[in-house]
């Protein structure tokens, strides 16, 4: 039971210290959530990034169009399954820009849909889903940048798993 509280609690860290690294432009600090060869698809961002290097360019790209940001992360909920583990993660997004026409802030509200193996190194995201349920604000905020058009599509999350599409739902067997 230690293991399963600790792998937990080490998985919650990683859920956590990707918000802190994204805010701070500690993009080195990537290197302890996701796997080199990640694979992550931010429906947001419109983007797809097929490693870790590529996220953080996309992320440093992107943020630096913006003059504060602010990733917040709640609950999580995590499924073990040997050295693999799915987490199901609420996310709140503000991103300010202040020379933005029509008013600074953008806050968009979504999910993130992970699968996280552990490595030698830790746990750490192999695979992310993000997808945007809601959005206020001005969404000329978030500009485009280097292979990044932002969407504003919003997602169910209920219909979502309905469809079998929740990587974390058909772990835990519900559909």
């Amino acid at each position: 039971m230690k293991d399963i509280v600790q792998d937990k609690l080490d998985i919650l860290e990683i859920i956590n210290r990707y918000g802190v690294a994204v805010d701070s432009h500690d993009w080195d600090l990537l290197d302890q959530v996701f796997t080199p060869d990640l694979h992550a698809d931010f429906g947001p961002a419109g983007a797809v990034w097929r490693s870790r290097d590529a996220i953080k360019f996309g992320f440093k790209d992107f943020c630096e169009t913006l003059d504060n940001h602010l990733h917040v992360m709640s609950g999580a909920c995590i499924h073990l399954d040997g050295d693999k583990a799915y987490a199901l993660t609420y996310g709140e997004w503000i991103l300010s820009r202040d020379a933005a026409p029509g008013g600074r802030d953008w806050v968009g509200r979504g999910w993130y849909d992970d699968e996280i193996i552990r490595t030698p190194k830790g746990w750490r995201i192999a695979s992310r889903v993000c997808r945007l349920m809601s959005w206020t604000g001005n969404p000329l905020v978030p500009e485009p940048a280097y292979e990044q058009t932002p969407v504003m599509t919003t997602h169910s999350l209920r219909r979502n798993r309905e469809e079998g599409k929740v990587r974390f739902f058909n772990a835990i067997g519900k559909k």
